[in-house]
């Protein structure tokens, strides 16, 4: 079984993630890799997690962590083989929060691959091209195709002050779906190196 997590990286309230983050999911869960292939999709919310900002005293390449809420997010990502990240673009990068917790962990992301379904003023792309030089830096393989959604294009904003109703285009949800092949194969090709490693990721420190 490949197990895949669709990582909700917006924790504003009023946030259009949560919508985007939900087609994902239902498209993902009629897809041929989950209907024939063995795959489980699964949401996380970053929102959800209650991880402050990075209070580790030792940097995550240790492994050693001494907080209940990290404990808890190393077990979450630890279980999972490959991610689709699903992000805004806030001034030309990602959110602070879904930047936090990526850097909480090192070796639980390592060797599996990850795929991006951004939105904005101009489609997320440049908050994806941040988010996978970080990836890199984590050893997550990023896959060729993005789902790039336009507020314009893709959204119905009558206030904008409001998150609106998400409708995503027909050519949107094609493009999901060689993402998820993208990502289904680079996880099941990484596998090999995640079984070498065999990492165990060790209990809290004890106070």
């Amino acid at each position: 079984m490949t197990r895949i997590a669709i990582i909700v990286g917006s924790t504003r309230p009023g946030r259009r993630a949560t919508a985007v983050a939900q087609w994902v999911k239902e498209v993902a869960n009629r897809h041929r890799t989950a209907a024939s292939d063995g795959v489980t999709y699964e949401l996380v919310d970053v929102a959800d997690q209650g991880l402050p900002l990075l209070d580790e005293p030792l940097p995550p390449l240790f492994g050693q962590y001494t907080n209940p809420h990290t404990q808890r997010w190393s077990d979450t990502v630890s279980g999972f083989d490959g991610f689709v990240f699903v992000t805004p673009e806030y001034n030309h990068s990602v959110p602070a929060a879904l930047k936090n917790a990526l850097d909480y962990l090192f070796a639980e992301w390592n060797d599996k691959a990850a795929g991006f379904v951004s939105y904005g003023v101009h489609g997320g792309t440049r908050a994806v091209e941040h988010l996978r030089v970080t990836l890199a830096e984590l050893k997550v393989a990023g896959v060729r195709t993005q789902v790039a959604l336009s507020v314009f294009t893709d959204f119905k904003i009558e206030d904008p002050t409001e998150h609106g109703l998400f409708t995503p285009g027909p050519h949107q949800e094609e493009a999901l779906g060689e993402l998820l092949d993208e990502v289904v194969a680079w996880s099941r090709a990484l596998a090999p190196l995640r079984a070498a490693q065999e990492v165990s990721v060790p209990e809290p420190a004890q106070p």
